[in-house]
């Protein structure tokens, strides 16, 4: 089976570091098929951001996101940018301290994952991985103990316990829209 993950925001906030932890966890500790790409803006911090993971059990011939399973997004630009471009089913996973508006007629699951990571963690570069904790709670694409395996081969040991409680947090947090 197929599954097509799109994670966007913009530049500054790990979502290439997030694509990067979810294509280890599936391909190292799940044994899937992966394939990552990324997109970003000329301006590093503050342009748009993009990376896809494609993961599979059978070999990928195409390694770009067509119509997304799963669409995390960190800001409101990225969610109006690709909520288009989803699969029917496509689940949205949303930073709500900076999403706001979004389909109500999709399967929505929000996470208040800038705030936490400011407010309770200490540190806003950990939004990213609340994100992820969130994905593990919400869709089978790839599992918690397979992700935080891959927090300790892709995170600089400075920050693996930051990133630990993070994805924990979000995993916890995550609920679903109305």
């Amino acid at each position: 089976m197929r599954k097509e993950v799109r994670i966007a925001g913009f530049g500054g906030q790990g979502v290439i570091l997030a694509g990067i932890v979810v294509a280890q966890a599936a391909g190292v500790y799940e044994g899937k098929e992966v394939a990552q790409t990324q997109s970003y803006g000329p301006e590093a911090r503050g342009g748009a951001a993009r990376c896809d993971v494609v993961i599979s059990d059978g070999r990928i011939l195409y390694p770009k996101v067509r119509k997304p399973h799963v669409l995390l997004c960190m800001s409101q630009p990225a969610l109006d940018r690709y909520a288009g471009e989803c699969d029917d089913g496509c689940v949205l996973i949303l930073d709500s301290t900076l999403v706001e508006a979004w389909p109500r007629e999709r399967r929505v699951a929000l996470v208040p994952a800038t705030a936490i990571a400011e407010e309770e963690l200490g540190n806003r570069m950990a939004a990213n991985m609340v994100m992820l904790g969130a994905l593990a709670r919400v869709h089978d694409v790839v599992g918690l103990e397979s992700l935080r395996r891959a927090i300790g081969d892709v995170v600089s040991p400075r920050f693996r316990d930051l990133n630990l409680r993070a994805i924990q947090t979000g995993y916890e947090r995550v609920k679903m829209a109305p």
